[in-house]
């Protein structure tokens, strides 16, 4: 009886240490079940002159891995450590194969393998196994110039044509200084792109514009575009800045703009200015780049644009502004447009067919509409007192938008008339120029088909 109520007991003790066992073993971190995480995609592109990058995660640490190159029957081991385990994250770097003159590139594939440091699996960790398919791409995109406009003015535009051709394309654009990107729009036939290009009057020195495209295995193409540079003449203007003008325009124009107006009142003139007016200009940049139609350009027939009818001009583009407040310069910016006067409230007519992207209020430009012309172009009306537009809507020449009046931060009624090249104000004179758009633009884009043809 005894022997019996002894066995029972031990069975009941080891039951209970079995059990306790088993809770530690599924609880403990030690005995973690979760796989080593292998991040990368399930298929990429290998250009073999940089190194691939592979993250492994795991909760418990990691104590090995392996990857191999597989092609075909050629298994070629790339990396492969016994680490101490400690490490929850890590990035693998793994070199490219030497391959043989056999090479054919099919069905090749990478396998990593990484096994985590935890005691689970009878003390053999979790294991993860990932497959990954290479294609490797070791030419590089073609990235011609076709043809382009030969000078390029500070604040001024020109135009482009490219060619662009990769099996494996990533990414395209042109780029001015290594710090303005320009997006190009498909033209005439297949792998020929546009774009027109704009020079910032805010970047002072012209360093290069150039052509750059890269495909998914990391293989990139820079190409010049080659421009002659000219001058551009600036005038500067002293501009006084009465009490009144702060406390009704700039508290009126920053109050509908949402924003805070400053007790004092140089500061709120320069939040009105200022901050206000580099927000206005980043929001054209990004809002307009945004609605940038990119159907293809087989024709573009863009007229000159014409000026209020009727008005004079009060400012000019790229008029640097000094402004004074009680005999002190307490501001300064460049004027981005054409200012033009005439009458109270003046019927104010687009040039060109196009189509309204933006009807709005607008900061310092006040009641603003923007019609997109197609290919990055697009003109800007500011100012207004009225619209006779809907957004979305198609307008054609000649037709009533608006009416000049005092929105925005203005100290009379006028119209600010931009052109906007992929949101960048440039000046507007050269589009309102014939000679000027049939030589540098038009002109380009009809020795450009005929040279595609000719191919």
């Amino acid at each position: 009886m005894k022997k019996n109520n002894f066995i029972k007991y031990s069975a009941v003790v080891a039951g209970f240490i079995l059990i306790g066992v088993i809770i530690f073993v599924m609880i403990s971190q030690q005995f973690e079940q979760n796989k080593p995480k292998i991040n990368i995609e399930n298929e990429i592109y290998w250009n073999l002159k940089n190194e691939l990058k592979i993250d492994l995660t795991d909760d418990s640490g990691i104590k090995y891995y392996k990857i191999t190159y597989n092609e075909g029957k050629k298994n070629i081991i790339l990396n492969t450590e016994v680490l101490n385990g400690n490490d929850k994250k890590m990035t693998v770097k793994v070199a490219s194969p030497t391959l043989d003159m056999f090479y054919k590139g099919i069905d090749t594939f990478l396998k990593i393998e990484a096994v985590d440091s935890s005691k689970w699996n009878f003390f053999n960790g979790n294991k993860t196994v990932k497959k990954v398919k290479i294609n490797i791409d070791i030419k590089k995109p073609i990235a011609n110039v076709i043809d382009n406009s030969r000078y390029i003015r500070r604040g001024g535009s020109a135009i482009a044509i490219v060619q662009i051709e990769d099996l494996n394309l990533k990414d395209f654009y042109i780029s001015f200084n290594d710090k303005i990107r320009f997006e190009l729009v498909p033209f005439y036939k297949d792998n020929y792109f546009v774009s027109l290009i704009a020079w910032d009057v805010n970047i002072e020195k012209f360093i290069k514009v150039n052509l750059i495209a890269t495909d998914k295995a990391g293989n990139k193409t820079i190409t010049k575009i080659p421009l002659y540079i000219q001058p551009l003449k600036i005038k500067k203007d002293n501009i006084s800045i009465s009490s009144n003008f702060i406390e009704n325009v700039s508290s009126s124009v920053l109050e509908q703009s949402g924003e805070a107006i400053p007790v004092e009142l140089p500061k709120r003139f320069i939040e009105q200015n200022r901050i206000l007016r580099e927000k206005n200009i980043k929001f054209l940049r990004e809002f307009t780049l945004k609605k940038m139609d990119f159907a293809k350009i087989d024709k573009f027939k863009i007229k000159r644009f014409k000026r209020l009818r009727g008005s004079k001009t009060a400012a000019g583009f790229a008029e640097k502004r000094f402004y004074m407040y009680d005999g002190e310069k307490i501001d300064e910016a460049w004027h981005l447009g054409m200012d033009w006067a005439s009458v109270k409230k003046a019927p104010i007519k687009v040039s060109n067919y196009g189509k309204v992207i933006f009807n709005e209020y607008l900061g310092i430009y006040g009641n603003t509409i923007i019609v997109d012309h197609k290919m990055g172009l697009a003109s800007l009306y500011a100012h207004t007192s009225s619209q006779n537009i809907e957004l979305g809507q198609m307008v054609k020449a000649k037709q009533k938008i608006a009416n000049t009046g005092t929105t925005g931060a203005v100290m009379g009624d006028h119209l600010h008339f931009g052109i906007l090249i992929q949101g960048i104000e440039v000046n507007p004179l050269e589009w309102m120029d014939r000679n000027w758009i049939k030589n540098n633009i038009t002109n380009i884009i009809k020795k450009s088909k005929k040279t595609i043809d000719d191919k």
